[in-house]
């Protein structure tokens, strides 16, 4: 199932997030983050998304494996939290 959403990260900025999930297995297969923030080094944001493909569409989940990347590859996230990212994501789902 193929579904989006704009979301305003409270005190943060605005996220467009696109993925396609399987609705019988409830896993994420691909997915586009896009907005006004800002990930250091640039490639972070590709980072995220491959992590995040496969992964169960789930709060705690998806949480986790957003805050693993940040700390192992050292990204800095401006504009966006790890869990305004989680909370977006979570508002794709119908």
């Amino acid at each position: 199932m193929h579904v989006h959403t704009i979301y305003k990260v409270p005190q943060g900025k605005l996220l467009k997030i696109s993925l396609d999930y399987d609705d019988a297995t409830n896993v994420i297969q691909q997915i586009r983050i896009t907005g006004d923030f800002f990930i250091h080094p640039e490639d972070g944001l590709e980072l995220l998304e491959e992590s995040l493909r496969h992964t169960p569409y789930d709060h705690d989940v998806i949480l986790k494996n957003i805050k693993h990347q940040i700390t192992a590859h050292q990204l800095t996230l401006i504009g966006v939290t790890a869990e305004g990212l989680t909370q977006g994501i979570m508002r794709c789902r119908p």
